[in-house]
């Protein structure tokens, strides 16, 4: 958890430039294409501030982690992160199919788009996205976090290049059509990664087991260490992105002693941080297996 943090902090100035170049941008992507009229640079800010969010959230993680924890908040303010996503992939889901539906409009009408004020402003914003994915090209390689925000500068760069393939086309040919067919296209590659970052998020807040993990594995690895007859009442789920916990309850082979407790915990949190990263395990020893009473009739 600590090591999360800290590379993150170490980034973060990279982190608020990338921010502030893309945000600037994504600013005037919206001016441009109310200006120009051009859906595809509306399109292609919904895209950029996905980053914008991405990089936000990158952050105001960094930020809120860094908070302690609280008797109110034993486990400080992490879900904030999660909150946060699910408010932006819901907010994204509308501003997509406004879209789709606005293509839908200008297929059957397709108005004149100022090409040229449309490709200067798709040319800037490729050069903001290169800065980008330099800035960020360390530090993706250390944090969850940070990759993250990574990729999603990576991908708005795809989208630059659709916006001037749409621009070169309506200036060398006239052909407006361009503008929603490329409009569409944008549209439908944000609507996949905002249904991925709904359903994590929704995950994460019904407390699910991680994509990652696969729970019977992680039984059998706690039944394979000495001492432990069986595992019940086992819970893997996730605090926020990159930080898993897990409890259950172990019951003692026969033959243990009680005092045999503090080296079968010892050695089943050792095996589930080393295999499956789990840092965070709460383990509650029982000597007996649970039996059913026998009721006297």
């Amino acid at each position: 958890m600590s090591t999360l943090v800290s590379v993150t902090a170490r980034n973060r100035r990279l982190l608020w430039t990338t921010f502030g170049l893309t945000f600037t941008y994504f600013f005037v992507e919206v001016v441009a294409g109310l200006w120009t009229n051009s859906l595809a640079l509306l399109a292609d800010a919904t895209h950029m501030l996905t980053d914008v969010g991405g990089l936000g959230l990158a952050l105001f993680a960094a930020w809120m982690s860094a908070k302690p924890a609280s008797p109110t908040k034993t486990y400080g303010y992490y879900r904030v992160e999660i909150l946060a996503a699910l408010t932006n992939a819901a907010v994204l889901f509308l501003i997509s199919f406004y879209i789709l539906y606005e293509a839908y409009r200008r297929f059957q009408e397709p108005p004149e788009v100022s090409s040229l004020p449309m490709l200067a402003v798709a040319v800037v914003g490729l050069v903001v996205n290169l800065i980008g994915i330099w800035l960020l090209r360390r530090g993706a390689k250390e944090s969850l976090n940070l990759r993250g925000a990574f990729l999603e500068v990576v991908s708005d760069l795809l989208s630059s290049v659709g916006v001037l393939v749409a621009g070169g086309i309506m200036w060398a040919t006239g052909w407006y059509y361009a503008d929603p067919i490329f409009s569409v296209l944008i549209g439908l590659f944000i609507l996949p990664r905002t249904w991925k970052l709904m359903t994590q998020a929704v995950n994460i807040l019904l407390e699910a087991t991680p994509a990652h993990i696969n729970l019977v594995e992680v039984e059998q690895t706690m039944l394979d260490i000495e001492g432990v007859a069986s595992v019940h009442d086992l819970h893997v789920w996730t605090i926020t992105s990159g930080i898993d916990a897990l409890s259950a309850h172990v019951v003692l082979a026969d033959h243990a002693p009680p005092e045999f407790s503090a080296v079968v915990i010892e050695r089943v949190t050792t095996a589930l941080r080393e295999k499956f990263k789990l840092d965070h395990s709460t383990i509650q020893v029982e000597q007996t297996s649970r039996k059913t009473a026998e009721v006297p009739l």
